[in-house]
């Protein structure tokens, strides 16, 4: 009743009484075009809205025209309230990923002049102890000194169960201490800790983007400046054709204002990287960090799984089986092979330790070389050992022999240049491996890969156990690097490959492959650093969940990118044709990017 009224006033009367809620409603916007405007960016959705919105103000004046104040205004405030809702799917997501990665601790308890005081985390130096009570997180990566107790590592790895740690145990931050008191010495200043490079991590994943992302940005940049000459186009070509332009210009402006419109390409700009801002966050949840969506991306890809598989298949937990001594006995070729091992961090050298603990027996280790795929030559009381692989034994001239019946990595001792025996070393195949490979496959991975410098016949009862499609066994670190680059010969048109290793002494091969998979990183900065998808748990099953998730996130922003693009071609053609009113108009841009925007939350989820 109030606009019936309006409308029998004058024209310059309606137009006076319809600004200030025009301006209220687009004030921000026709400031963000203006501004961009003279920065010399003048194609963009806030200026598209603003010709819009100012050409149905102004069309009442032109002979012909009739008024579209009201329009003008709702067309306008509908534009904010979907901008309000693209701001709050933004700040949900942002404040989701937030709480779930509220990791970080804002004390720390440390002893200091006989007293335990709590201060900033930033402040304790490395090498200070620190107390951490039942309930509270770890504020930074730290070894036990005294104490037992159960973490709960669920903002880490997304799993609930406890991880027993005693003296000795490596603690990482943003750990929650169950039951017991611990005491524990740090190892990492606090922006150094697993925390906090975890969470740069995330915050910055948002830089790398995909290639969805990249082409929706060219796609605006190329798009908007067309509608806008599409729609000049619209307004003056057909008048001028009809040969009675002043009677019909006011019709095809309308129509070219509706065109405006439409066309705004806000839903896809917005709607698709908060698509995978959503599935990183989504993935975050379940212990699985992506260093941007263009990885994501990548892993949604997926057709080839290449494997390394100690401590990726199998658990990396090595322990002495059998020892086959030749020229010495039993007790002495543990003890040689141990020294050699002193100082070396493969699982292999740990387990050999562990037979042999006793090292303080007054024995001289010097000259150790460590040898790449072969293994370390050292001299133990001046005499030359050898202790590693076949090739190793053949460097050195020692005749080996194998080892028939059991199955494990054989370790060849030689003894100035005389073969001594050898050490049998077995690992076991993760619970949940077979399972991981089966549902990687479920997934659509057309091939999965193992790539080992262990023996052929360890590797090919592993592989056969998981049902892997093939295999390749003592390699050196460059031949993994080498098989890798024949499979990505290999991948069709679009494919890509993905190749999962612990981080660490396949840096390498990670950095070659399409995507770059880490496992077990929890406490690792070699990880961290060296891998595309970090997964903060050693299960293989996370990566048919990494995929699953890559793959949900690219079809849901395929999803908007059809949807927007089918609804606007739809409306656009009825604008031409002066079929789609101004209210039709606003739900192809608004209402669009309102439902494009809301399907991108399903992401997080």
């Amino acid at each position: 009743m109030v606009i019936q009224h309006v409308t029998q006033l004058p024209l310059v009367a309606q137009l006076l009484l319809f600004l200030p809620s025009y301006l209220v409603a687009g004030g921000e916007v026709l400031r963000e075009a203006g501004e961009n405007l003279l920065a010399g960016h003048p194609f963009d959705e806030d200026f598209l809205m603003s010709v819009a919105t100012l050409g149905a103000l102004l069309i009442a004046f032109v002979p012909g025209g009739e008024p579209e104040f009201a329009e003008a205004v709702f067309v306008m405030l509908f534009f904010q309230v979907g901008e309000l809702f693209e701001g709050m799917a933004q700040r949900n997501s942002r404040k989701s990923i937030s709480e779930l990665m509220d990791i970080r601790p804002d004390t720390a308890n440390v002893e200091r002049d006989g007293s335990v005081k709590t201060v900033d985390p930033s402040t304790v130096q490395v090498g200070e102890t620190i107390v951490i009570r039942p309930g509270e997180k770890v504020p930074m990566d730290a070894v036990v000194v005294e104490g037992s107790s159960s973490l709960n590592t669920v903002a880490l790895t997304g799993e609930s169960a406890p991880r027993d740690v005693t003296v000795g145990s490596q603690v990482v931050s943003g750990c929650v201490n169950v039951s017991g008191v611990l005491r524990a010495r740090v190892t990492k200043s606090f922006g150094e800790s697993t925390a906090s490079k975890i969470l740069d991590l995330v915050q910055d994943a948002s830089k790398g983007k995909s290639k969805s992302e990249n082409f929706i940005r060219r796609f605006a940049k190329v798009y908007t400046p067309i509608v806008v000459y599409l729609a000049i186009a619209v307004a003056v070509l057909p008048p001028l054709v009809s040969g009675d332009f002043g009677a019909n210009f006011a019709t095809w402006l309308l129509r070219a204002l509706t065109f405006l419109v439409v066309s705004c390409p806000c839903a896809l700009v917005l709607s698709v990287p908060l698509t995978f801002f959503g599935g990183i966050g989504g993935a975050s949840r379940k212990g699985i960090l992506v260093k941007g969506s263009s990885y994501l991306e990548a892993l949604a890809q997926a057709d080839t799984v290449v494997f390394d598989k100690t401590g990726t298949l199998t658990r990396g937990v090595f322990a002495v089986s059998a020892v086959h001594p030749s020229l010495v006995g039993p007790d002495e070729l543990l003890h040689l092979a141990a020294h050699v091992e002193r100082n070396s961090t493969h699982p292999i050298a740990a387990a050999l330790r562990d037979a042999y603990p006793n090292e303080d027996d007054s024995c001289e280790v010097t000259d150790a070389v460590e040898r790449a795929g072969e293994g370390i030559v050292a001299k133990v009381n001046g005499r030359s050992v050898a202790v590693g692989n076949s090739r190793l034994m053949d460097a050195v001239g020692a005749k080996w022999t194998t080892c028939s019946g059991d199955t494990g990595t054989i370790i060849h001792v030689a003894i100035d240049g005389t073969y001594a025996g050898h050490v049998l070393i077995s690992d076991e195949v993760k619970d949940d491996a077979a399972e991981a490979i089966a549902a990687i496959k479920r997934e659509g991975v057309r091939r999965t890969v193992m790539l080992t410098g262990d023996r052929e016949d360890v590797a090919k009862r592993v592989a056969d156990e998981l049902g892997l499609d093939e295999y390749h066994a003592e390699l050196l670190p460059t031949d993994k690097v080498a098989n890798v680059e024949r499979l990505l010969s290999t991948e069709p048109e679009g494919a890509r490959l993905a190749f999962v290793g612990d981080g660490i002494n396949d840096a390498p091969v990670l950095a070659r492959a399409d995507v770059g998979i880490a496992m077990g990183a929890m406490g690792s900065d070699a990880a961290i650093e060296a891998a595309d998808v970090v997964l903060m748990d050693d299960k293989p099953s996370k990566i048919a969940v990494a995929i699953q998730i890559a793959r949900r996130t690219l079809g849901i922003a395929r999803q908007n990118i059809v949807f927007a693009i089918a609804v606007k071609v739809a409306i656009l053609i009825l604008a031409v044709l002066g079929l789609a009113p101004m209210w039709l108009a606003v739900f192809g841009d608004v209402g669009v990017m309102v439902l494009c925007v809301l399907n991108a939350t399903r992401a997080l989820r």
